[in-house]
């Protein structure tokens, strides 16, 4: 199963845009946006169950290209899909805007969030 979902950004006149797409058990997840698409982080998360004894989290190990702060997209998304599912998920991509304000950050962030909100609802 392929899905995108995106969220336009008014701040940064841009939008954000995740491809989600099962492969066997596992998930991938391609993170698009901004003014110039890249690959700027990659992250494998796993599950495992909970330090709490109740439910799953995850482990992550993170790939960061030299100077790029897309970890905080990619993290966010695959650890909270593996958590949720208890499926291997990995996420890479990233999102480019220049001089970038701390508002668009935050809208980056907020749209990331809703946008993983929506995959675990929609299971």
């Amino acid at each position: 199963m392929e899905r995108v979902i995106s969220r336009e950004l008014p701040l940064c006149k841009s939008r954000l845009a995740i491809k989600m797409e099962n492969v066997g058990e596992d998930i991938v997840l391609i993170v698009r946006g901004g003014t110039r698409e890249h690959i700027g982080c990659a992250v494998l998360a796993v599950p495992r169950p909970s330090l709490t004894g109740t439910g799953f989290s995850s482990t992550a190990s993170v790939l960061n290209v030299t100077g790029h702060k897309d970890e905080a997209i990619c993290r966010l998304l695959a650890e909270r899909l593996s958590a949720a599912t208890n499926q291997t998920v990995f996420c890479c991509g990233g999102f480019h805007l220049d001089q970038i304000t701390p508002e668009q950050i935050n809208e980056v962030i907020r749209s990331a969030q809703e946008i993983a909100d929506e995959l675990v609802a929609d299971g």
